[in-house]
């Protein structure tokens, strides 16, 4: 059985590799180029879930809300009567849209087809679609994709292919069919590997449905970009199979495919990587890359989601996106009734007044060669570089670090008219004589442009991190640690989960080099997540300082913190450890980061 999984997927493997996919990565720069150009986009998440609103039978119900159908269970013929309801007459593709676009969006992503199987398009292939269906009875996809062409937005298109609660032979439904893929876990996580025998059903129902449904959208509605999800629902084998079938689709290789269409261990077969879902921070990531965070908890609407996140949250993310060399694709979900709820249109309309005056610090910029600093992030565009300052300095000392190129002008990006006195306090570092307040309606993230020598090649830096000692918090992410000793891995960066795990020997450790140009007392805060997989010993050096602490099992995940002491730091390079000195559970601890804290000294 283990043979013939390997020689299946090898196969696969093989032909791609020696044929169609390694043909068609020849166009890849070519067809990637606009998307990394834009930077942001809009991901929405629509169909007959909307309708419900998070609710079931007069209650709430906990969780995305575009997985109703799977979280209560509801049979087929059911959840298709709560499609008959669905009746968006509030839907205006040009309003949406011009949302959007106001918003600094330049690219448009929208669920042809989720999880629920239910196709949001007028689709030949399957009469579960929202023409014959709804009491709509209209194709939205194709006034989008008119808009989106009107107002110069890339539009394109997220399709379910590897879950599908509808088809009687597709994985996740195993309340109706007995299905694997599904929350019983039928045939286990890897069912394919498993039960190969099982596979027929499952290959039925990708060459009747999610093929067909796919070759539908690109020859039907040309679009821009293909977005997938949940690929370890289905062997790679079949993974490989729809990309290729796209490929020969799309016979002239323009299509931009996400990374969560099909990929292994050390290989992505998409055109970019994704982050996971919710994310607040962001793990290491090699090449192109995008984040995909939600305007409350869920993706689909819920009246009963009143999370929603500040505008700032998503400017402040966006830029360190960009400083990290990634894409935004933020979502939203609009209502059943085909309208945005009020609360998303004011975060985007906080956006689009900030991006109105800062987008060009945002818009075809590159990851940063220049160090992490304490008060924000930074991107550059040729001879410019773009500060956000996140962190205003009380005394009106901004301090770059690393940087060596010298500068020409520095200015406020939003009035372009504010010059800003430069000052070389070393051969790697500069001062900004800032205001002493950032501009009302900016403090969430203020752009300085720093302009250097128009005919400089390349701007040179020094890589080691800097920690401004006027700022009045730095924080050391344990994912920008330097790892040692053996492999951790990466939380998936949502909210309390930006942590490094995997911690099971003593042999492993985590550190951070950073340089300060100033003397300065640091209170030190140590803070992670403690579980019941969490116990043991540990020590933080810093320098010549020194602190030990117990980690405890917790009945539950729950984020903690340490003190660490405070310290006196010379100017100079430092060197700060956390190594473990027992480990009495399956793991130390899920580290998440250091913060230091500068103390104004009597």
């Amino acid at each position: 059985m283990l043979n013939e999984v390997k020689d299946r997927d090898q196969v696969a493997i093989d032909s791609a590799l020696n044929g169609w996919w390694t043909a068609s990565m020849q166009n890849h720069e070519q067809r990637i180029s606009w998307w990394r150009e834009a930077k942001f986009g809009m991901f929405l998440h629509w169909g007959v879930y909307s309708e419900a609103a998070g609710a079931w039978q007069g209650k709430p119900v906990p969780g995305y809300a575009e997985h109703l159908m799977r979280i209560k269970k509801i049979p087929r013929s059911v959840y298709l009567n709560l499609a008959h309801h669905f009746n968006p007459v509030q839907f205006n593709a040009d309003t949406w849209v011009k949302q959007a676009k106001k918003a600094g969006m330049r690219y448009l992503i929208i669920t042809a087809k989720h999880h629920d199987g239910f196709a949001m398009y007028d689709s030949k292939v399957s009469d579960y679609n929202i023409v014959k269906q709804s009491a709509y009875h209209k194709d939205p996809m194709v006034a989008l994709s008119a808009a989106c062409k009107k107002y110069g937005l890339k539009f394109g298109f997220y399709y379910s292919h590897a879950f599908d609660w509808e088809h009687p032979d597709a994985p996740g439904n195993d309340w109706d069919y007995d299905n694997p893929g599904g929350d019983k876990k039928i045939g286990g996580e890897k069912w394919y590997d498993n039960h190969p025998e099982w596979l027929p059903r499952i290959q039925r129902y990708v060459n009747e449905k999610a093929i067909p449904q796919i070759k539908e959208l690109i020859q039907k509605y040309h679009p821009d970009i293909l977005w997938f999800d949940t690929p370890h629902k289905l062997p790679l084998s079949e993974n490989l199979r729809i990309l290729k079938a796209i490929r020969a689709t799309d016979t002239a290789s323009e299509i931009v495919i996400n990374g969560r269409l099909a990929r292994i261990s050390g290989r992505n077969f998409g055109d970019y990587q994704n982050t996971a879902d919710r994310p607040a921070a962001f793990y290491p990531v090699q090449g192109d890359w995008e984040a995909i965070p939600t305007t409350n908890e869920s993706y689909g609407y819920s009246k009963f989601d009143l999370s929603h996140k500040p505008a700032s949250h998503f400017i402040r993310l966006l830029a360190s996106a960009a400083s990290r060399g990634g894409n935004l694709l933020m979502n939203i979900g609009p209502m059943g009734s085909g309208a945005f709820d009020p609360k998303d249109i004011k975060i985007l309309n906080g956006i689009g007044a900030w991006m109105a005056k800062n987008d060009s610090s945002i818009y075809g910029t590159q990851r940063s060669p220049l160090p992490l600093q304490s008060w924000g992030v930074i991107t550059t565009k040729a001879n410019k570089i773009f500060l956000h300052v996140f962190e205003w300095p009380k005394d009106g000392h901004l301090y770059v670090g690393g940087l060596k190129s010298p500068v020409n002008k520095a200015y406020m990006l939003a009035n372009q008219r504010e010059i800003i006195s430069v000052k070389r306090i070393n051969p790697l570092d500069i001062m900004l004589k800032l205001p002493t307040r950032a501009e009302d309606d900016d403090t969430a993230n203020t752009v300085i442009v720093l302009e250097l020598k128009d005919h400089a090649p390349t701007i040179q830096a020094d890589s080691l991190r800097y920690v401004s000692t006027n700022i009045s918090l730095s924080r050391l992410l344990a994912y920008d640690a330097t790892q040692h000793g053996g492999k951790f891995g990466f939380g998936d960066g949502k909210a309390n989960r930006y942590y490094v795990s995997g911690w099971k020997s003593k042999d492993q450790y985590v550190e951070w080099t950073f340089r300060t140009d100033f003397p300065a007392q640091f209170n030190i805060q140590i803070k992670y997540v403690s579980d019941v997989a969490s116990g043991g010993r540990y020590m933080m050096s810093l320098d010549d300082y020194q602190v030990n602490r117990v980690v405890d099992h917790k009945p539950s995940e729950k984020n903690h913190t340490d003190d660490g002491g405070t310290v006196d730091l010379p100017a100079g390079i430092h060197h700060l450890t956390i190594k473990a000195e027992a480990i009495t559970g399956p793991e130390l601890m899920k580290l998440l980061e250091i913060q230091l804290r500068p103390l104004q000294k009597d």
